[in-house]
């Protein structure tokens, strides 16, 4: 059972990895996706919110040349 501080974090981490997105100029879900090497639905998924893998976040975050430290510090302030 998801705890809503756990719905929280999971939507933050789906609206920073949209934004990563669309900063990088892929205003395609599925380009973006299949540019990355990731799964298009599955994808889709983690934009919404669905719980991730670190492997898959890994493999976003490198794809956009940051760290994790880069990522985390952006739209998580409100999620405690």
């Amino acid at each position: 059972m998801i705890t809503k501080e756990e719905e929280k974090l999971l939507r933050a981490m789906g609206e920073r990895i949209r934004g990563l997105r669309k900063q990088a100029g892929f205003s395609s879900q599925d380009k973006f996706a299949y540019d990355s090497g990731i799964p298009r639905a599955q994808y889709a998924r983690y934009e919404k919110g669905i719980n991730i893998t670190v492997l898959s976040l890994n493999k976003i975050i490198k794809f956009h040349k940051i760290s994790l430290a880069e990522f985390f510090c952006q739209g998580f302030d409100k999620v405690r």
